[in-house]
């Protein structure tokens, strides 16, 4: 069994189809994806329509889905569990809503569940806070460096940036995370690896493969998707170390 997991996406459906059709994928494979799947990107609802199909016709192969910032802020404005529900509209929710065919600039809750197909609504509200591959941790955002797994926070899941990205952390795992966009993927081994690229910025979208260490990545408005092994980056020096 391989693990794939995939970074930001952002609304970009067409780079995302392009990358999951360009995966050798075999039967009995994983993939992750680490959230923010909607807001700023062309269509927020064609990627989470692609992703249900993919959940319910690719029996061969298990998906993971996590939590985003951006998928946890969308179910507090309309009222669900999350946060930064008023924080929705300004980060690029307007542009969610106007795939779901909202196209005011202030609409009401009731609107936005309105045009929300229920399955849609079901699907963040099933999305996963982390999950573990082996020596991998897998989360969104990152951690808390100086917390345990169980403690860590939602804001800290969801949310953190500098305090964990520039310091080394004690969990016995490699965290995998998107949130923060580099224009390469990030690796401070065997610490952290970053797979936010910026795909919604004009850069690209990044898959990683973590039993050979293969990076996959598709360019934003491109068709190829290109492989490369980035297996020598874990026997670089580190540029800190667990005191």
């Amino acid at each position: 069994m391989r693990c794939y997991v995939i970074g930001d996406i952002h609304g970009c459906v067409d780079e995302l189809r392009c990358l999951i059709e360009g995966l050798p994928l075999k039967p009995g494979d994983h993939i992750v994806f680490l959230g923010d799947y909607i807001d700023r990107g062309p269509d927020s609802k064609g990627v989470i329509s692609y992703l249900l199909g993919l959940q319910r016709d690719t029996a061969a192969y298990e998906c993971t889905f996590l939590k985003g910032n951006h998928e946890d802020m969308l179910l507090s404005y309309v009222g669900l569990e999350g946060q930064h529900g008023d924080m929705f509209l300004h980060n690029g929710g307007r542009s969610t809503l106007a795939s779901y065919g909202l196209f005011k600039n202030e609409p009401s809750v009731e609107e936005a569940l309105a045009v929300i197909p229920s399955n849609h609504l079901a699907f963040y509200r099933s999305l996963q806070r982390y999950t573990i591959l082996g020596s991998f941790l897998c989360v969104h955002a990152g951690i808390h460096p100086l917390k345990s797994l169980n403690d860590q926070t939602d804001s800290e899941i969801f949310w953190i940036r500098g305090e964990f990205i520039n310091n080394p952390h004690r969990l016995p795992y490699t965290v995998l995370f998107g949130h923060t966009p580099h224009k390469e993927v990030y690796y401070n081994l065997p610490y952290k690896l970053g797979l936010d690229t910026g795909l919604v910025y004009g850069n690209k979208l990044s898959c990683f493969e973590t039993t050979e260490k293969a990076l996959y990545q598709v360019s934003r408005g491109k068709k190829a998707v290109r492989r490369s092994i980035v297996q020598e980056k874990w026997g670089q020096k580190n540029p800190y170390s667990i005191p």
